[in-house]
């Protein structure tokens, strides 16, 4: 993460004893203004972009036969989507400048004693995604729910507790919470769904594990919510932890958002139960829009970022993939699709429980000279990455773990 730094109150107005009035200003004095951020990275956007959407609107369109209402109420969530990607990319540069204007901007410290170390970048811009997100997913509801919906009140919770982590989110960005109240925020922020889920409580057993449990359904009962509520906090904070690098928090959501969208088309044509097709249905309503606007904090995000996401987008992206995993009911492949943040979670467990030393930001070691990054002891994927196969460019890095991924 980017090391903060915020002007003190005493250099923008005084000291309280100063009593002497200031000298009158002149023409000749000028006020510094931070130059703009960079352009958007369109190119690399538009290869994402058809190297996921090809595959999703194939199964879509030709290789599943989709009930034409399904199909039309996917099609007006993703034009809805495409729209929000372009609001995003017109917010973030607007935004930009009121963060900086209240001192809410970091320093690359993967780019230390370099020149790109010295320049101001605004951070907590994942609140612009969050609010696109929520106007998106409120202006659905007019197109496919009706107020007897037996969806709707799910759908409402679960934009409650996606709304409820952006404010704790960015409320961390502002405050700077330790770790063991991170650890707590995602729970509260799950209430309200917890409260409102009316669902089934069972799991179904992966296949290779069947012969071991001996049933291919199991019901949790009041364990499943226990469950919800440890696996929002899972999500939100794997997120988190597993970052440091340009555009790699924003990438691995970009890439677990596109697993989600196939999985849930795969599981809409192959199945003959409605309940289970509108439960799919439910998640891609959720999930293609924050892939949209995710692909679009990415153009600004990715090597070299002109700016950074902050807690509040890491808390935000975690909830809502966690709230479809659950509404969904396909939580335990939720899982699967976060191998990669299980491990470095599981790699960070000494140091975030206080067994081992931690530092405050657990990054690899950038070499000024040579431009690369050098793994450490800290237990992060990253660094146990950098560790086996050896010192690699930021930007090298992040593509191969979002290979990884």
């Amino acid at each position: 993460m980017a090391a903060r730094k915020r002007a003190s109150a005493t250099t923008a107005t005084g000291t309280a004893t100063d009593t002497k009035p200031s000298p009158p200003q002149t023409q000749d004095t000028t006020t510094q203004i931070d130059p703009p951020i960079a352009p958007p990275k369109k190119g690399l956007i538009f290869k994402l972009c058809l190297f996921f959407s090809i595959p999703y609107f194939y199964l879509l369109f030709q290789h599943y036969k989709i009930e034409q209402d399904l199909k039309r109420s996917i099609l007006i969530n993703a034009f809805l989507s495409v729209a929000g990607f372009f609001l995003t990319q017109k917010m973030i540069p607007v935004a930009s400048r009121y963060v900086l204007k209240r001192s809410l901007f970091g320093f690359d410290i993967n780019k230390k004693g370099t020149p790109q170390g010295t320049v101001k970048v605004p951070e907590s811009l994942g609140i612009v995604v969050g609010l696109v997100f929520l106007v998106l997913a409120i202006l659905f509801q007019y197109f496919n729910f009706t107020a007897d919906s037996n969806w709707l009140v799910e759908y409402n919770a679960a934009l409650a507790s996606i709304c409820f982590m952006i404010l704790l989110g960015f409320v961390d960005d502002v405050l700077d919470v330790p770790w063991r109240v991170k650890l707590l925020l995602p729970s509260i922020a799950a209430l309200p769904l917890l409260m409102a889920y009316a669902g089934h409580t069972t799991i179904i057993i992966p296949k290779p594990l069947v012969s071991y449990v001996g049933q291919e359904v199991l019901d949790l009962g009041w364990m499943y919510k226990l469950y919800m509520g440890l696996l929002a906090v899972f999500c939100t904070n794997s997120i988190n932890i597993h970052a440091g690098l340009n555009g790699l928090e924003v990438g691995q959501t970009v890439v677990i958002a596109s697993a989600i969208l196939i999985h849930n088309i795969m599981q809409i044509g192959a199945s003959s139960d409605t309940e289970y097709k509108q439960a799919h249905a439910f998640s891609i309503y959720l999930v293609q829009p924050l892939l949209a606007t995710s692909l679009a904090l990415l153009s600004y995000n990715w090597y070299p970022s002109s700016v950074f996401v902050g807690d509040t987008y890491t808390y935000f992206a975690g909830m809502t993939m966690a709230v479809v995993g659950i509404l969904g009911h396909y939580s335990e492949t939720l899982l699967i699709f976060f191998l990669p943040q299980v491990l470095n979670f599981l790699l960070s467990v000494p140091q975030l429980f206080g067994f081992v030393k931690c530092p405050r930001h657990r990054l690899p070691r950038f070499n000024p000279e040579t431009g690369l990054l050098t793994g450490t002891r800290d237990g992060t994927l990253i660094n146990f990455y950098l560790r086996i196969f050896g010192p690699k460019s930021e930007k090298s890095l992040c593509i191969h773990l979002l290979l990884v991924q």
